[in-house]
């Protein structure tokens, strides 16, 4: 008799939903009456969106339901010609983004590598048109009237993908995101306030640059001034690290990273990234390499735009789940860090940043592109600061912040 598929409870997905519409979005705040909500669900996450769009309207406010149908991006990139890749729905995504104020995206699929073949200039191609959209959004956020969340609906093929069964990769979900407890919000606002101590701490040394050791990598990042770490914003769920946005013209040396990366529907294996006076000069990977290149490609896709560090003392995630999302804030027994090639987080200047113009942010080393693409290494490392007072301090060691 074939076993019966696990399918997480409704008191699960209650509470999980919960988290993503009243604590998630408005920086851990919650929706508030009347605001908009779109809600980006793909087709095998449907359990997901009914449970989104009850607790939208349970807060007074109104759903939007964009609805991913699965399986049909592969097709597009066979069939579209070159003015199709570059066509941009300029009205329908301004219009969007005027009316919205919260965007919510669940992160589900039924194939990881349904583009694998695809020529990467296509992808890329199709990328770079949708930059002013992602411009749109980021310029509202940045007056502070949108915010975004993410989070992960596990599916078999996400699970297989991830050497793990269906409960398994849930089992992570639900312990990630509090989702056992009685009261999943209050925990994420407790795990908030210890982040934001330790972010205290980090703001308070005025760091010039890091130096990451590790196996297989000798990093410099310079960090710049006026800028702050980030963390527990609500923007992922769940969310462990703590991350910065340095002056993308200081990156110095090589890393090499022992995750795979899924992006734009291929795996990119082992990537190994060199720097010289901020740009990448050198992008290696045992495979997906073809991919890797063509991402670099994209406009300001060869600096860095986020270095990142995760906790142990934070982290709830202990197994590999073949996801960004969940990767990116893997505990473990090392933690982990990352970096993104491509857009900066304009958040992490200190101050008021609705006023400053394109060309002060250039200026000031902020990096800008179509791409943020994080890639992760949970290799040992320890990361060393050097402070603007000529000191130089260890900040991580063995998984952990040592300050």
């Amino acid at each position: 008799m074939e076993k019966e598929k696990y399918v997480p409870s409704e008191e699960i997905m209650e509470k999980y939903a919960d988290v993503l519409i009243n604590f998630a979005l408005n920086g851990g705040e919650g929706i508030k009456e009347r605001e908009t909500v779109i809600l980006q669900v793909p087709e095998c996450a449907k359990p997901m969106l009914i449970h989104l769009r009850r607790a939208v309207l349970k807060a007074g406010a109104y759903p939007i339901i964009h609805y991913l149908p699965d399986d049909i991006q592969r097709e597009f990139f066979e069939l579209a010609n070159t003015e199709q890749l570059q066509f941009f729905p300029e009205k329908y995504l301004k219009g969007r983004v005027e009316q919205v104020n919260h965007f919510v995206t669940i992160i589900a699929e039924t194939n990881k590598h349904e583009l694998e073949g695809i020529d990467p200039k296509k992808i890329m191609l199709n990328t770079e048109k949708f930059k002013p959209y992602y411009e749109w959004r980021e310029e509202k956020e940045n007056q502070g009237k949108l915010t975004w969340t993410l989070a992960m609906y596990a599916t078999e093929e996400m699970a297989k993908e991830a050497g793990l069964t269906l409960e398994e990769c849930w089992g992570q979900i639900i312990k990630a995101c509090y989702l056992s407890e009685d009261n999943p919000v209050e925990k994420w606002k407790e795990s908030q306030s210890k982040i934001i101590e330790l972010k205290k701490k980090l703001n308070k040394l005025e760091i010039e640059k890091l130096e990451i050791k590790a196996e297989g990598t000798n990093l410099i990042i310079g960090i710049g001034d006026n800028r702050g770490w980030i963390g527990t914003t609500g923007r992922n769920i769940p969310s462990f690290e703590i991350f910065i946005s340095p002056d993308c013209r200081m990156t110095e040396g090589y890393a090499t990273f022992n995750q795979p990366l899924y992006r734009n529907g291929n795996m990119i294996k082992d990537i190994c990234l060199e720097f010289k006076e901020g740009k990448i000069i050198k992008a290696t990977a045992e495979k997906g390499e073809e991919v890797l290149k063509e991402m670099i490609n994209v406009e300001g896709a060869d600096k860095i735009g986020e270095f990142s560090l995760t906790d142990i003392s934070f982290s709830r995630i202990d197994k590999f789940m073949a996801e960004t999302l969940f990767d990116e804030n893997f505990g473990g027994r090392y933690g982990n860090f990352h970096i993104a090639i491509g857009n900066a987080y304009r958040e992490s200047h200190f101050g008021d940043i609705s006023s400053i113009t394109e060309k002060q942010w250039e200026e000031m080393g902020y990096n800008k592109s179509a791409i943020h693409t994080d890639i992760i290494s949970t290799s040992n490392r320890e990361v060393v600061a050097y402070l603007k007072n000529g000191e130089k301090i260890l900040i991580y060691k063995d998984g952990k912040f040592v300050i």
